[in-house]
């Protein structure tokens, strides 16, 4: 058996580039956080925020400790704090999600 990168490995990490998404100009936060917030502030489960999200054509994602929306490419959108709605008020009311994490530990998608 011989070591081989990850990339080499055929291990794809849709958040190769372990950033976060670049603030919101104010507009777009606003639409979004009309959009969505009104499903991260309500939700009853982690699975049921992932159900509702995927309806209106986004998913949710975890990088590097924080909860990321990501649109139907998966490309970072926003995160829930950029939303007003952060990971840990989320957790705080519904309990913490279960994570599975990427290769290399630095993101991840509910279980």
């Amino acid at each position: 058996m011989r070591h081989q990168p990850d990339i080499s490995a055929g291990w794809v990490d849709s958040t190769a580039t372990h950033t976060l998404p670049a603030p919101l100009d104010s507009e777009t936060r606003a639409l979004l956080r009309l959009f969505l917030a009104p499903i991260l502030e309500t939700a009853t489960s982690w699975e049921d925020l992932g159900q509702r999200l995927a309806t209106k054509g986004y998913r949710l994602g975890f990088l590097s400790g924080h909860l990321v929306i990501r649109n139907e490419a998966g490309e970072a959108v926003c995160t829930g704090s950029g939303l007003g709605t952060p990971l840990a008020e989320i957790a705080a009311r519904i309990g913490r999600p279960c994570v599975k994490a990427h290769p290399g530990g630095q993101s991840g998608e509910l279980n």
